[in-house]
């Protein structure tokens, strides 16, 4: 993660295809506004475990997204997935207890339906939890006005625009995939990422 704390986005969502259409449009949204991405699929490194590279890529940025609504039943094993729900209690802590950067650290915590979370993770009541009904253009809106009130950054564009050039990225998606020699299914984050960077250098509004 090349940028600076200030401009660092944690992501911290499901990673199934069901959820990629998000996942899609915030890693785009966060670049659009002008910050970078992050989250444990950009690490690759065998050699540290998964706990570690989140707990680094944590420490590494002031803004953090927590996405919790992925809390089904596993079908084999009759258990919800919490993976997700542990990582803003980390951020929290982090703001709570960190030296003085930490404390400025920054979240936006979403659910896909309102006051869904009362029921399975009660002890954030209190925090604005924010709904996207599994809508990537609602994601859009709302990752959007939380960057431009928490950074105070005036030249982030609105959510129309930015909704407008992620369409139209998307459509143009394949034949950049294609110049690369890469498959859209085949794309890595650090395929993406780099697609979106290049796409909004060769676009900027």
């Amino acid at each position: 993660m090349p940028a600076s704390y200030k401009e660092n986005v944690f992501i911290n969502c499901p990673f199934d295809a069901d959820y990629k259409p998000i996942f899609d449009a915030l890693v785009f949204v966060i670049h659009d506004a002008g910050f970078v991405a992050g989250c444990a699929l950009e690490v690759s490194n065998a050699a540290q475990n998964r706990f570690d590279k989140i707990l680094r890529i944590i420490s590494e940025c002031k803004y953090g997204i927590h996405d919790i609504s992925r809390t089904e039943l596993d079908p084999t094993n009759a258990l919800p997935r919490f993976n997700m729900p542990p990582e803003p209690g980390i951020y929290l802590g982090c703001k709570w207890f960190g030296n003085k950067r930490q404390r400025t650290k920054s979240c936006l915590i979403l659910d896909k339906e309102p006051y869904r979370y009362q029921k399975f993770i009660s002890d954030i009541a209190g925090k604005d939890i924010y709904s996207h009904h599994n809508s990537p253009e609602q994601a859009i809106e709302l990752i959007r006005n939380w960057l431009r009130t928490e950074s105070k950054r005036v030249e982030i564009p609105g959510k129309t625009v930015i909704w407008k050039r992620y369409n139209t990225f998307q459509q143009e998606l394949p034949a950049i995939s294609q110049k690369f020699k890469i498959q859209i299914e085949e794309l890595t984050l650090t395929d993406f990422t780099h697609l979106v960077i290049k796409w909004l250098k060769e676009n900027a509004s």
